[in-house]
């Protein structure tokens, strides 16, 4: 897409449009060169002004808290859009039925259900990600995934058509969904079950505590680097990595966590190259150790 005619034609989006902008400041690896575009929308209309303009003029990739995305350090030619303000609503349908906007973080609506006593929700106070990112991933911890809880999912698909989406109608997996790539997820609506505040609030204290013993916390890390292995192993992906690779292997800053295995670092300025040849060595090594191929949970951004 020339970018010159999207500066000219600025004043047909009501939302932030930025170029060159710095990808480090989207995700949590700290990681990236420059997107070409960076659009922040309004609201659904004015993203689908957006849309329209640029129609197939590049790649599109939607951002959500940009928590578990590994971006190369080479610009990327394209749009990245992330949905705030209009897209970060959050309501009650019903006594049990929460409606939220694809923007919203998983733990905001992790609070808003225990405030409203509705149970089912404690599992999302203990994922950093938003709904739509949530949705995307089937995302979960603790045995529980957002399958669990969604009712239907609203999108905008590629022929710039909003659709509602029963949840019956999603073939949901192991970290994914069936629904196709190019589908913007603009909210959805989620159920649960009617439960005292007091015990909600204890199992998110507990859960948290149990995050917190286990897994790194203010570090520049993508959470879960790897997915357990479905079939082959009882052992966990974690358990998996300890045996194969060394704890202290490092290729420049990106690192693997003393703390949890699966979670890779970035300790200082590590470049792309520098974690995916980690992520090539740990993948590597684990298949010659264990026999096990192991696939990855973060979303690689090319």
């Amino acid at each position: 897409m020339d970018v010159e005619d999207l500066k000219k034609n600025k004043e047909k989006f009501q939302g932030k449009i930025y170029f060159d902008y710095d990808i480090r400041k989207l995700n949590w690896f700290n990681i990236g060169g420059s997107s070409r575009i960076y659009y922040r929308p309004e609201n659904l209309k004015d993203l689908i002004v957006f849309l329209n303009f640029y129609k197939d003029r590049g790649k599109i990739f939607i951002i959500g808290a940009g928590s578990n995305v590994l971006f190369k350090d080479q610009k990327y030619e394209g749009v990245v859009i992330k949905l705030t303000k209009s897209f970060s609503n959050i309501s009650l349908l019903n006594q049990n039925t929460i409606i939220a906007g694809s923007g919203v973080l998983d733990k905001t609506i992790s609070e808003f259900a225990m405030n409203n006593n509705i149970g089912g929700f404690e599992f999302l106070s203990c994922i950093p990600g938003t709904i739509g990112g949530g949705i995307r991933m089937n995302t979960g911890c603790f045995d529980r995934e957002i399958k669990d809880i969604l009712v239907s999912v609203q999108v905008l698909d590629a022929k710039g058509k909003v659709r509602t989406i029963p949840s019956e109608a999603i073939n949901f997996g192991y970290r994914k969904c069936d629904l196709p790539h190019d589908f913007i997820f603009l909210s959805a609506s989620f159920k649960g079950k009617h439960k005292d505040k007091k015990k909600i609030k204890e199992e998110i204290s507990f859960l948290k505590n149990k995050k917190e013993i286990s897994q790194p916390s203010k570090v520049k890390t993508g959470g879960s680097t790897f997915k357990n292995p479905e079939k082959k192993t009882k052992l966990k992906v974690w358990e998996l990595i300890k045996q194969s690779v060394p704890p202290n292997l490092s290729f420049g800053d990106a690192t693997i966590s003393p703390k949890h295995s699966n979670f890779l670092v970035n300790k200082g300025n590590a470049t792309y190259d520098d974690m995916k040849k980690l992520i090539d060595f740990i993948t590597e090594s684990v298949k010659v150790k264990t026999g096990v191929k192991i696939d990855l949970e973060i979303i690689i951004v090319d």
